[in-house]
């Protein structure tokens, strides 16, 4: 799942509704594996599926219409418990980036943590993309990380996103915090050794 972050051009899958919480991404039934792999075919589970495991054809995972790395959310998405099954789903399932008008603070950082980048915008900028995607499906966005910018190439908007200059680093250069600390041991020795 470590993958450096540049710039990703993209389709995008709608998902217009507000509230999601991470027991919608990953239900609690199938937080029991340890390792990240595996997650994705059981993200968004509940409205996937019916009861029986047979697809939900109206949902937009299994609707052939939409796809691409960049999943589209309403407002306040990964909200809920602090599972970070839900963002280890988002990834598994090939999710690159998440948009939203707003992320529940833990899930925005377990995104970051798994190098899912979490991009927030403004609502009258979310409405036009979701406009966007429901007349044209093959919409693209452009999200580039080093600009910190994301644009809706079917209008031509642009706007700026915030992110953390540590997490910004990590993803540019497909590093995990444990990455970080080794990749600048020479640093910490060297600093160590001052004291």
């Amino acid at each position: 799942m470590k993958q450096k972050f540049n710039i990703i051009t993209s389709t995008c899958v709608p998902l217009p509704l507000e509230n999601v919480d991470t027991d919608q991404i990953i239900p609690a039934r199938f937080l029991k594996a340890t390792t990240k792999e595996g997650f994705g075919e059981n993200l968004f589970r509940d409205w996937r599926y019916d009861k029986q495991g047979n697809k939900i054809d109206s949902f937009v995972l299994n609707d052939p219409t939409y796809g691409g790395q960049v999943l589209v959310a309403g407002k306040n998405f990964g909200s809920g418990s602090s599972r970070e099954h839900a963002a280890w789903a988002i990834a598994d399932y090939g999710f690159r980036v998440v948009v939203s008008s707003f992320f529940a603070d833990i899930h925005k950082n377990n995104e970051l943590n798994n190098f899912v980048l979490p991009v927030v915008v403004s609502e009258p900028f979310l409405k036009e993309l979701f406009d966007s995607i429901a007349a044209d499906p093959k919409t693209e966005v452009v999200v580039n990380l080093p600009e910190q910018t994301i644009t809706n190439k079917a209008t031509g908007k642009s706007e700026t996103f915030e992110i953390n200059a540590y997490k910004k680093h990590c993803l540019m250069n497909g590093l995990d915090d444990i990455d970080f600390l080794v990749e600048n041991k020479d640093k910490i020795e060297a600093w160590e050794n001052k004291k």
